[in-house]
């Protein structure tokens, strides 16, 4: 009696961090991934996943982008030769053309560029920064009023 060997596939979450904030304080409308220049110790840390992106925000100098304001912790472990500043602005890493478009749509359209997702591609840690609009208050009551909506239907298809 041959059996037939099962394969398990092997899900791995490659999600270091989200910054749930910015659904709520804006309108997405583009999305951008970016690659991050770090040090071997930031890299450490972010496999332990002590990251934080809650009050980072991207900007543009130069012809390059940037982004300040991500905390990523110190491991108690690390190198003794280096002393390890957790809020350093870092260089993201993108193609000439998006950043142009990136620039364009900054200085003439009134965007802002957030960082929304942090995760791994191919051993490689990626930013995903949006091109976003500020929500105003009335747009932030509707989004809630929706997302309470949804959760009321699904409740009741749920007793159903």
């Amino acid at each position: 009696m041959a059996g037939k060997k099962s394969k398990k596939k092997k899900e791995t979450d490659n999600t270091i961090a989200k910054n749930r904030y910015v659904s709520h304080d804006f309108f997405i409308e583009e999305r951008f991934e970016a690659g991050l220049v770090l040090e071997g110790w930031e890299v450490k840390s972010m496999r332990e996943g002590k990251v934080q992106l809650k009050e980072s925000y991207v900007f543009v100098k130069n012809g390059e982008v940037w982004i300040s304001g991500m905390h990523i912790s110190a491991l108690n472990s690390a190198s003794t030769h280096i002393t390890p500043f957790s809020t350093r602005v870092r260089k993201l890493l993108l193609h000439a053309q998006e950043i142009s478009k990136l620039i364009g749509s900054v200085e003439r359209k009134g965007f802002t560029l957030v960082p929304t997702f942090l995760y791994w591609k191919n051993n490689r840690v990626k930013l995903e920064i949006g091109l976003a609009k500020g929500k105003k208050l009335h747009d932030k009551r509707a989004t809630e009023k929706d997302r309470d909506w949804q959760r009321e239907k699904a409740r009741n298809l749920k007793l159903n």
